[in-house]
Formats: C-alpha cells, sequence, structure tokens
C-alpha cells in the first residue's frame, strides 16, 4: 500500500504519496501532476507501477493549491517554490537512495524541468510536456527542457499542446494516436519511460 503524507511549504501544505519496491530503491523518481488534474492520472499510475516494479522508489506530490482544493493553478514561482521545498524534504527522508529523478505529466513536467537543476536531479521525465499553448506555436516554453540533463519526453502525435524537438540531452518519443491526457495506452508510455531509466543503469534490473 502507499504511503501517504503531508510536507509544509512556503505555498502550505503538499501531499505526498510514497510507492517503494520491494527491495532497495535504485533511485527515487519524485512526479508531479497536471494544471487542472491530479497524481492518479493514468499516465503518472503506470509510470509508477513500471518503475516500482523496476526497483525505483516513486514519490507523487501534489501542489498545495489542489490539497486546498483549488483547480485553477498557482503561478509558476509559487509552483516551483512549493516543489523545491518538497524535494529537500524527500532527498533528507531518502538519503540512503542517492540518485533522484524528478518528473510529471503536463505543469508538472514544466515545474520538474525548471527546477531540476536546483534540487540535484540527474534526469527528467517529462510527460505530455506542454510546448505552447493550443493554436500559439510562437509562444514556446522550449526553453525550459534546457537543463543540460538527461530528459525524456514523451507526448501523444496529437497533442494540441504540441511536441518538443529532440536534443543532444532531450529524447522525444511520439506516442501514436495519444492526445494530451495520454490515456490511450498507459501501459505503452511507462514501457517507454521504463526502458529510459533501464538504458541509464536507474533500474535494478
Amino acid at each position: 500500500m502507499p504511503a501517504s503524507d503531508e510536507i509544509d511549504t512556503p505555498r502550505g501544505p503538499a501531499g505526498i504519496t510514497t510507492d517503494l519496491p520491494a527491495r532497495p530503491a535504485t533511485a527515487l523518481l519524485v512526479l508531479g501532476h497536471g494544471a487542472g488534474g491530479s497524481i492518479d492520472a493514468p499516465d503518472l499510475l503506470a509510470v509508477r507501477d513500471a518503475s516500482v516494479a523496476a526497483g525505483l522508489a516513486v514519490v507523487r506530490v501534489t501542489q498545495p493549491y489542489r490539497v486546498a482544493g483549488r483547480r485553477a493553478p498557482a503561478p509558476a514561482g509559487h509552483l516551483d517554490e512549493a516543489w523545491t521545498a518538497v524535494l529537500a524534504v524527500l532527498r533528507e527522508r531518502h538519503a540512503d537512495v542517492p540518485t533522484v529523478l524528478v518528473g510529471g505529466r503536463s505543469s508538472g513536467a514544466r515545474v520538474a524541468c525548471r527546477t531540476a537543476r536546483e534540487v540535484g536531479a540527474v534526469g527528467v521525465v517529462a510527460l505530455a510536456f506542454p510546448l505552447h499553448p493550443p493554436g500559439r506555436p510562437e509562444r514556446s516554453r522550449a526553453a525550459e527542457l534546457g537543463t543540460g540533463l538527461p530528459t525524456l519526453v514523451v507526448n501523444g502525435d496529437r497533442d494540441p499542446f504540441g511536441t518538443p524537438e529532440p536534443s543532444p540531452t532531450v529524447q522525444v518519443v511520439s506516442r501514436p494516436g495519444e492526445t494530451h491526457d495520454l490515456r490511450r495506452d498507459p501501459a505503452g508510455t511507462a514501457a517507454v519511460v521504463r526502458d529510459w531509466l533501464r538504458a541509464r543503469g536507474w533500474t535494478a534490473t
């Protein structure tokens, strides 16, 4: 059973739900949710399941505005501040796990990218990264992916928010038939993430 808890942040309490593997964890993967969604989104759950089975500890983080019952997202700076505070506590709680990876879906992926260096992550998993608002390709957020860290982007080929271009540090996988919610084949999306983690030596097998 996952363990749920709250962590105090400068923006109010954040929720955390932790799933541990049966053996000592090879890495800690911390995932955030989309702007109006929750940590129970199908792609996040599937990635959780595949990652735990592969030997990682997975923590899903609920931002303070969602804990407080609001659907409208907080400003980016507030999201980043809360996320950074949560990661500081998680690093202490999981001090025996030296490798920290961050990620999430949509807005959560953006937060993870913006703060990855600050929190000491070694890689980023970005699900449904929203490259631009629908119909507004001129408002690109591609710069947020420029962390210099190994980054996996998994987007649907029908995502109205667009799909980023790959770079030397950013691998982009386009999932056929998927839209922004990545609901059509969560297990397939999770397999892409698992294989990427495995290729970098962050899994048990």
